[in-house]
């Protein structure tokens, strides 16, 4: 026998130590390892720490396999890999109705367990027993499982298994959203079981889920039913929210060693190779110790001051554990492998050499490594006088099995038995090397030949859908179902990934399935979005947004490819938009905002370009891998019948077909059938006479029962004007409808449906006797000629502003369901008329400011033309066939309808003196409409008004109409997700009673409740809002650096400053300057947020279009003065008007910073120091205790929010700030040691009132300008005015304007006062002797 290298005689003395360690307590029957040898529960990340030596191992054996026993022992230790990976993959798939549910919920209770037992793979303590929701240990699974794979290793064996992998993919994509237990099973470190959001968590989702992508589980063998599909969007969201936090694990982990696993071995999470070494720095300096490394700061686990009798700790006592928390030697493990994979030897020699001298030597020689170290008992005082000083104990598990693992892997790469690749097989470790600049592909594609011709004039040489063929254009949401199907499982019980949402990185591949191949558009082109998707620039916007957003993020193979498709409803005026022509100009030169780009066709990027392969929707389970799911097959062809053959039709909102513009008024004949996708036999329309109508009709006159509760529900009181909607052309008629009706008539059934529906009039017999006598005739008697006027004039103005103001009226009176019975005939009209009729002149009332409206979803016919007055017209009352205006059995709007557009009235007079033939001639028809079943709700007619109002560019009319009809802005929810991840809270409403405070994601429905409620019927600024949130979101993935030391975005402040800053630039009043600000287009608002954000100076140009035309209040019905209105602007604006632009800055900007909640930096860890040594610090009546440092430590994210939520109880911004400074100055006493304690609890605005008063005695003294306000020598009317609380000058809290507006630096300036305020007040600083005077 040839005798052994000394490599192997030395791998098998490795061999022996991981038998004798680590395999010897592998549980045969499960292959999981037991905690301990009393513990028999096995935890899926010790597990699978644990195996990582065993698999190094089998990979040394491997390479040097030179006898045929090495080659055994190779296979033996992948066995024992592969057994282990499939218990807990057993484990897990016995909690595979927890999988599907959590999907759903994210609960912690439906999430999978933290651990199981080691003898039968069950769940060993109760789903609310444990913090059982540990993303990171799902995931450390997945990567493991991904690199095992990768390395050669069968550890999935059939179909069901992975589709039950692609669901735990599904389990943690969203972890950047879901708070979690994280890696020491506390979530917040109080230990009270409240998860919160782990930066370590997070970081191992997103190795796990980029591990993962395309990846096929079975190795080799496999086929494309076997490959695992990941969104590349969801990493990268996990991505951005991991840069976010660094070097913070969580809101009250402010630092973490837990993060050594996410920067190094084996996640390799961040990219950024400066914020790897920050994070390292980080940990090495406040965490390290002669013993490894601390967990946290004031980790309390196994020291001697814990009470080991509870498991939760009193927030007061977690100041006890500092200095003294128990040191891990587990971290010096991760710390040699995080720089054996950098190749820095130097490092990894000094801990190897720091390791073992804590490592403790069995009886056998074997070194150990240790669970922990604790200070003992008797040597605690000593510890914290000079931390560090005293030996530790060791404390817990021996040998800690997940630290020796580690130890082994990093000995075997220091003795050159392994490579770091070979640990690494996906090359994760590359992840942070600079890549090449990324090209940006860019196809644009013309609807239709008209829109190609129209860009040939630009010299834009484009192809038409039809041309690009037989590569398939669709709409990201087509690729969004096809998702659904991805991961299905009957068997399993599990139904497919949930989430809806597809990213730019997504759309910007192209996908094959079978011999066809897709491009999808991306997500934010989509018009069935919300109404902002119709202004252009801010479409134009975004996209350049997301073409950056490809240069930093795309990683995959091939290029990014962006696909555009410009439609008819792009079009402004049957032309191209200036801006688009300036744009694909600009694509086409090659660079666009620095990111290199290619306009092309389509098959020019095909070999370029990523492409995947949708081989998940064969119908893999039915045993026929090659066919399409028949789901999948049906939705294809519906989607493609429905997105070419009618391309020029197609209108993408609701997918119908429907004719473009109409110009002229169409004969009714077949209308209805042309515009609706429900066809309907058109032969049998209006054969069965009268007699059916009029039941109808009187059964509309009752609102339904289920109606009337909710009539207020979506009444508006805003001031606004014209503004944006998604522009679904006004024919966006057909589905709507069909959806919205609230009495659903089968025209087959229509006999028995409208005698259903008088029996439900009789119901009402207690309630609305009259009509009930009167049947046939209750025309007459009950029209209530207000409504009918109403009505009548909304036929009649061409004024969207008018219609606004009618229908709002409508809406307030009588409820969104109330049944105009203007029929069919009628909407058409409007549409009509709205369709040629454009302009949003002068003589729009105040009420159009009230009222948003929305897409008329009705059928454009052109039946009977309804003379307005019917109600009051023998002719008309006697022909029970014509189609009235309605009468509602409600009279009591007499008074205000006559004004609310007296402008019309002559026409209704006209409309009176109609000849009744014309009335006749088309009564037939009517009926007809009417017998089909269709009735006409005024928020049908607002959905008309919407859409023209959209089309129209109307933007205050569009977000009212918005809000009215309950639109919500689609990414919401994601909106806020994305800004609440990244720390920063988001409250909504008016400071300072109704602002409701975000602080954990929210469902779509409850936060547009929300918002709702905070608002009250202000529906215009409930919109505004949502809009705000969706750009606020666009920023911070954008441009986090806008969002520095912001910790709550309060955007009911951010409302009120941008329409200051509105009226200081417009000169104009608060009213006038909200108006202006809701009629700005989004991308104008979006713009205006920015400068407001940023700081920057801005100047409002144009008052172009009509758009800030403001019409003088025709309605007695004047909304409620909009909420955005200024404070107080008399006195202000009467300031502001007399003086130049030069003075008002400081204020402006105090103001600014303090409704952004901007503070200087290191601000809140300073107010900390301040604490410290008070007993504490009161601020408008919220006292911040010295308790608060116990619990907390000064670099916190809870303590911040502690001394924001104290802030945040003053409502004037520009008092915040000043507050804040003052806590500056108490700050800068501290820092510089003055005195040893600063006393009792300390009252924040005394001080600043101090200043204000030493301020206004210096004014006195130099006659400065205060002397015309508030330094005046007071008289008795001036007494009166200050109780009432207005100051002459409109200073906010009795502050004086031109203290507010002071710099704070100078001898007036605002610091000087504060601390002379500072010493003035304080019984603590010296009144005599000399001081250093160290302000700046």
């Amino acid at each position: 026998m040839r005798s052994r290298s000394n490599s192997g005689v030395r791998l098998d003395y490795y061999q022996r130590i991981v038998h004798r360690l680590i395999l010897a307590h592998q549980e045969p029957v499960t292959g999981l390892f037991p905690a301990s040898n009393v513990n028999s529960h096995a935890w899926i990340r010790d597990n699978v720490y644990c195996i990582l030596a065993v698999w190094g191992l089998s990979m040394a054996y491997k390479k040097i396999a030179d006898q045929d026993e090495d080659r055994a022992k190779c296979y033996e230790l992948e066995q024992s890999c592969v057994k282990l990976m499939r218990g807990l993959l057993m484990a897990m798939m016995n909690q595979k109705d927890k999988v599907e549910k959590f999907k759903m919920t994210q609960s912690p209770y439906d999430s999978l367990h933290a651990k199981y037992s080691s003898k039968n793979g069950l769940p060993v303590v109760g789903d609310n027993e444990w913090g059982h929701l540990q993303i990171d240990a799902v995931s450390l699974y997945l990567l493991i499982l991904a690199q095992m794979t990768a390395s050669g290793l069968q550890i999935v064996f059939s179909l069901d298994e992975v589709s039950f992998i692609q669901n735990l993919v599904f389990y943690i994509e969203s972890a950047y959203s879901i708070p979690d237990y994280g890696i020491w099973e506390r979530g917040d470190k109080t230990n009270h079981g409240e998860p919160e959001l782990n930066a370590s968590s997070i970081g191992m989702a997103k190795a796990a889920l980029e591990a993962m992508n395309e990846l096929d589980l079975f190795g080799a063998r496999g086929g494309p039913a076997s490959v695992i599909h990941v969104l590349a969007d969801e990493a990268h969201k996990c991505q951005a929210v991991l840069q976010s936090m660094l070097p913070r694990e969580s809101n009250s982990k402010e630092l973490d060693s837990g993060l050594l696993c996410v920067i190094g071995f084996p996640a390799f999470a961040v990219d950024d190779a400066q914020l790897i070494h920050n994070t390292k720095d980080a940990i090495l300096s406040r965490l390290q110790g002669k013993y490894g490394c601390k967990r946290f700061l004031r980790d309390g686990y196994r020291t001697p001051k814990e009470d080991p009798s509870r498991l939760y700790y009193e927030r007061w006592e977690l100041r006890m554990f500092e200095n003294i928390e128990c040191e891990w030697p587990l971290f010096y493990c991760y710390l040699i492998l995080f720089h054996a994979f950098q190749s820095d030897k130097r490092a990894v020699e000094e801990y190897a050499s720091r390791l073992e001298k804590i490592m403790v030597r069995s009886e056998d020689g074997i070194l150990l490594v240790p669970e922990s170290y604790a200070v003992p008992q008797d040597l605690v005082g000593f510890e914290y006088q000079k931390p560090g000083s005293q030996t530790r104990e060791v404390v817990g598990r021996c040998p800690f099995l997940w630290g020796q693992s580690l130890f082994i892997l990093g000995r075997l790469l220091q003795e050159g038995f392994l490579a770091v690749g070979e640990l690494d097989p996906l090359n994760r470790r590359l992840g942070a090397q600079k890549k090449p600049d990324v090209v940006v592909q860019v196809v644009i594609i013309a609807e239709d030949n008209e829109i190609r011709d129209k860009l040939a004039e630009h010299d834009l040489h484009v192809q038409t859908i039809a041309e690009v063929a037989p590569i398939e254009v669709q709409p990201a949401r087509v690729l969004s179902h096809l998702y659904t199907y991805l991961g299905r499982n009957r068997k399993l019980g599990l139904s497919g990934r949930k989430s809806r949402d597809v990213g730019i990185l997504s759309t910007s591949k192209l996908y094959s399935l079978k011999d066809r191949i897709f491009a999808f558009t991306p997500q934010f082109a989509d018009l069935s979005r919300f109404y902002i998707a119709s202004d252009n620039e801010l479409m134009i916007d975004i996209l350049k947004g997301e073409i950056n957003f490809l240069k930093s993020a795309w990683d995959l193979l091939g290029r990014p490819l962006v696909t555009l498709v410009l439609k008819r409803i792009h079009l402004d005026q049957d032309k191209i938009p200036l801006a688009m022509i300036q744009t694909m100009r600009k694509l086409k030169s090659g660079y666009i905002n620095g990111t290199r780009v290619m306009l092309g066709s389509l098959k020019d990027f095909l070999n370029t370009s990523a492409i995947t392969d949708l081989s998940f929707l064969g119908s893999t389970e039915d045993g026929y891998p090659d066919r399409l799911h028949p789901d999948v097959q049906t939705y294809l062809d519906e989607h493609l019948l429905r997105s070419f053959s009618n391309r020029s039709t197609m209108n993408l909102r609701g997918g119908q077909l429907r004719p473009r513009t109409l110009r002229r008024r169409m004969s009714c004949k077949g209308a209805i059938k042309k515009t609706r996708s429900i066809n309907v036999d058109s032969d049998n329309l209006g054969m069965e006479g009268p007699s059916p109508l009029t039941e109808r009709r009187l059964s509309s006159i009752v609102p339904p029962p289920w109606l009337q509760a909710n009539k207020q529900s979506h009444v508006s009181v805003f001031a606004t004007t014209p503004e944006e909607g998604p522009t679904s052309s006004p024919l966006n008629l057909g589905n709507e409808l069909i959806r919205e009706n609230i009495y659903p008539v089968d025209p087959h059934h229509s006999r028995s449906a409208i005698d259903r529906r008088s029996e439900f009039v009789r119901q009402q017999e207690i309630t609305v006797p009259k009509i009930l006598i009167q049947r046939h005739r209750a025309e007459t008697n009950f029209a209530d000629t207000e409504v009918e006027e109403l009505i009548a004039m909304l036929r009649e103005t061409e004024n969207l502003e008018e219609q606004g103001d009618i229908l709002q009226y409508l809406v307030d009176t009588q409820g969104l369901d109330f049944n105009t019975e203007l029929e069919q005939a009628f909407v058409d009209d409007v549409v009509l008329e709205l369709a040629g009729g454009g302009g949003a002149g002068a003589g729009a009332g105040d009420g159009a400011k009230k009222s948003p409206t929305i897409v008329l979803p009705t059928v454009i016919i052109e039946a009977a033309t309804i003379p307005a007055g019917t109600g009051t017209d023998p002719d008309n009352a006697a022909h029970p066939s014509s189609a009235t205006a309605t009468a509602n059995s409600n009279s009591n709007c007499v008074g205000n309808t006559s004004n609310t557009s007296s402008s019309s009235s002559s026409n209704i007079s006209n409309h009176n003196n109609m000849s009744p033939h014309e009335n006749n001639h088309d009564s037939s028809q009517s009926e007809g409409m009417l017998e089909e079943g269709r009735v006409v709700t005024v928020r049908d007619l607002l959905k008309g008004l919407y859409e023209k109002a959209c089309q129209q560019k109307l933007w205050g009319l569009v977000r009212h109409t918005a809000g009215m009809l309950g639109k919500r802005v689609e990414d919401l929810a994601k909106a806020v997700t994305d800004l609440l991840v990244r720390q920063k809270q988001v409250t909504v409403g008016m400071p300072p009673n109704n602002e409701y405070t975000i602080t954990a994601p929210l469902p779509e429905v409850e936060l547009r409740q929300l918002i709702h409620d905070a608002y009250g019927d202000d529906e215009s600024t409930a919109m505004l809002t949502q809009e705000l949130m969706v750009y606020l979101a666009m920023f911070i993935r954008t441009e986090p650096q806008l969002f520095h030391e912001m910790l709550r975005l309060r955007v009911g402040l951010i409302i009120q400053v941008m329409a200051k800053e509105l009226s200081r630039t417009l000169n104009c009043d608060g009213e006038e300057a909200s108006e202006h600000l809701l009629n700005l287009s989004p991308f104008e608002m979006k713009n205006l947020l920015y400068h407001i954000l940023s700081g920057k100076e801005f100047a409002v140009s144009s008052v172009a279009r009509g758009n800030l035309s403001i019409v003088s209040c025709k309605s007695s019905r004047v909304s409620k003065k909009s909420q955005i209105g200024l404070g107080d602007p008399e006195g202000e604006d009467a300031l502001i008007a007399t003086i130049d632009d030069r003075q008002g800055q400081w204020l402006r900007r105090r103001r600014l910073d303090g409704a952004l909640n901007r503070v200087p930096r290191d601000f809140y860890s300073r107010v900390w120091t301040v604490l410290e040594k008070c007993q504490g610090l009161a601020i408008e009546g919220r006292v911040l205790q010295q308790s608060l440092t116990q619990e907390m430590t000064p670099g916190e994210l809870k303590f911040a929010l502690e001394v924001e939520t104290a802030l945040n109880q003053i409502p004037q911004p520009e008092y915040r700030q000043l507050v804040v400074e003052a806590l500056m100055v108490l700050t800068l006493v501290t820092e510089h040691n003055m005195v040893p304690s600063l006393g009792g609890i300390i009252y924040v605005e005394h001080l600043v009132h101090k200043a204000n008063q030493l301020f206004l005695e210096d004014q006195r003294k130099v006659q400065g300008d205060a002397t015309l306000c508030c330094a005046k020598i007071k008289d008795g009317k001036e007494q009166q005015q200050a109780a009432s609380g207005m100051l002459l000058c409109g200073g906010a809290a009795y502050i004086c304007q031109h203290l507010y507006d002071s710099a704070p630096s100078g001898s007036y300036g605002t610091m000087t006062y504060m601390s002379r305020a500072v010493a003035l007040v304080l019984d603590c600083v010296p009144k005599h002797g000399e001081m250093e005077c160290a302000i700046s």
